[in-house]
């Protein structure tokens, strides 16, 4: 597992490193903020060890930035300040965990699996795989055998949800529900214009076909045997 801590004192900043790495993680340390806040918004991390008094982005304004940015890196909190105020402040911007320094690193140790088993329930999808289409979900991309699909908005979710759902077939009042977020009257056939615009950008230049109608019941996304 890879761990970011940013900790601009050098004994403790080495201290954490060399005891992460001995445990068996690999480890990016940065000594200040602009550093940290830089590698947390553009590299995959499975925890944040951040101390809070930095000297130039502190520890409060990174975790806010990841948060907004819709980033969910579990992060833990660094600090000599104990105050309630402090902590409560720390967890409410959107820390997963506070320790206060100095301490044991037996106990840095046990907090930081505790984190990892509980981020390890819910994984944040990044991406969807189904055969060679690729969806990047958080930049809302498709791709096929390497070539990018334009999609549009509506597009996009729809083929998302479909993949989220792989192998199940969705009715279309389902879909007209999660994607348009209304109903539609039985008779539309505005599901079908969406599924056959879809499947002519996703489908018909490439094999195997994945997106299959059930004949009375909906549609299913899924690689055929």
């Amino acid at each position: 597992m890879r761990i970011l801590v940013v900790e601009d004192e050098v004994k403790t900043g080495d201290y954490i490193a060399q005891g992460l790495t001995e445990a068996g993680f690999m480890v990016e340390l940065v000594r200040n903020g602009l550093d940290g806040h830089h590698l947390a918004m553009t590299e995959t991390f499975d925890l944040i060890i951040l101390d809070v008094m930095l000297p130039d982005v502190n520890g409060w304004r990174i975790v806010q930035s990841l948060r907004e940015a819709e980033r969910q890196t579990p992060v833990m909190f660094l600090s000599a300040r104990d105050d309630v105020d402090d902590r409560v402040k720390g967890l409410e911007l959107g820390a997963d965990d506070y320790l206060i320094k100095p301490f044991a690193f037996s106990e840095l140790l046990a907090r930081m699996r505790t984190l990892l088993r509980r981020s390890a329930v819910q994984p944040i999808l990044d991406q969807l795989r189904i055969a060679d289409l690729v969806l990047d979900l958080p930049r809302r991309r498709a791709q096929r055998a390497g070539k990018k699909i334009n999609l549009s908005h509506k597009e996009f979710s729809l083929l998302e949800l479909l993949a989220r759902h792989r192998g199940e077939v969705l009715p279309r009042s389902l879909i007209a529900s999660q994607v348009w977020d209304m109903n539609f009257d039985s008779d539309t056939n505005v599901i079908d214009v969406a599924i056959r615009r879809l499947r002519a950008k996703i489908d018909d230049d490439f094999a195997p076909k994945l997106i299959h109608t059930v004949r009375g019941m909906g549609y299913t996304l899924d690689v055929e045997d």
